[in-house]
């Protein structure tokens, strides 16, 4: 390998996502829990499949592994505080001041999330230093408007901070420096341009 972890994580770095916590019910009637994540992908439509993947040295590995039922929240654009408060190992259990409900079962929904994906766990895979959930779909809500919180180059984003629509309605991207989540704008170039 020619390369190292910190160069691969910030090659790693330059692909989007979105952001989404996944909550569960604690599986010995504890404190329900939330880990931010944000590799999360579809894997099927028939039947409805979604994974993520979680580190083995984070503290709900163990939350995780015994959970049989989850949820993904996916995040809007207004939503990094909460996407850093799960984030830290310190908060992933507090619910104060957080606003959710809970599904028959216990697992909590958050509020204000442009979707959610209640699943049941259908396969947990071992991937190097993470574990791969793939969960079954059992029930989804989504919001018809709303845009996702961005996570790019490790900082977060907002997709209108990427893309201004010009004057003759074509796309037009901005290049952007992210600073404590606000993105600004620092230049600005035609789409389609290389």
């Amino acid at each position: 390998m020619s390369f190292d972890v910190k160069t691969f994580r910030r090659a790693l770095g330059c692909f989007a996502t979105g952001i989404t916590v996944v909550t569960a019910a604690a599986h010995d009637g504890g404190e329900p829990f939330g880990v931010t994540v944000n590799s999360f992908a579809s894997v099927s439509l028939d039947p409805p499949l979604v994974l993520f993947c979680l580190m083995r040295t984070s503290r709900l590995y163990e939350n995780v592994v015994a959970a049989r039922s989850f949820a993904i929240n996916i995040l809007s654009e207004d939503q990094g505080p909460l996407s850093m408060h799960f984030a830290s190992s310190s908060s992933q259990r507090r619910w104060v001041g957080v606003a959710a409900r809970f599904l028959e079962g216990g697992t909590p929904i958050l509020e204000g999330c442009l979707a959610h994906f209640h699943c049941t766990t259908e396969t947990i895979h071992e991937a190097g230093d993470h574990i791969i959930v793939i969960g079954r779909v059992q029930s989804l809500e989504w919001q018809t408007d709303g845009q996702p919180l961005l996570y790019v180059r490790g900082r977060y984003g907002r997709l209108a901070d990427l893309f201004v629509p010009s004057a003759d309605g074509s796309a037009t991207t901005k290049t952007t420096t992210v600073v404590s989540g606000d993105a600004v704008a620092v230049g600005a170039g035609d789409a389609g341009q290389s």
